[in-house]
């Protein structure tokens, strides 16, 4: 099972969540790519610009309930939109990790070793409720 049960999204976000992903960010680009595409981090699925009630996560891995975000410079102009937005996401169990996006470009491996605790410990804790 890749999740523990479906996460409604506001569907007139689907068209713009489709334009997100044929034009990303040369972060979110990068980051897909070397890290996420295909399975490659940890056999993992994740999915781009998914949309999840009204918003739209740049990376969303379902059986970890895992998001992942990428900010840019205009997260520094929007940091009151962005807490209320991880509030109400955090609220239903999703956890959520940041990059910005001088990381993503300067210290790749750094972010890569974030993200595999990050996963490690999301890990720990799912075995340990299922025993």
């Amino acid at each position: 099972m890749d999740s523990l049960w479906y996460i409604p999204y506001n569907q007139s976000l689907l068209d713009y969540a489709k334009e997100n992903r044929k034009k990303p960010t040369r972060q979110e680009w990068l980051f897909w790519n070397l890290v996420l595409k295909s399975k490659k981090f940890m056999w993992y699925k994740f999915t781009r610009q998914k949309p999840i009630w009204s918003f739209i996560l740049d990376f969303y891995c379902a059986k970890l309930l895992l998001w992942i975000e990428i900010d840019g410079g205009y997260h520094d102009e929007n940091q009151e939109y962005d807490r209320n937005r991880d509030s109400e996401i955090k609220h239903h169990w999703i956890q959520i990790i940041r990059f910005r996006n001088k990381d993503i470009e300067q210290n790749l491996d750094l972010v890569i070793s974030k993200l595999l605790n990050k996963i490690r410990k999301i890990e720990k804790k799912q075995n340990h409720t299922f025993d």
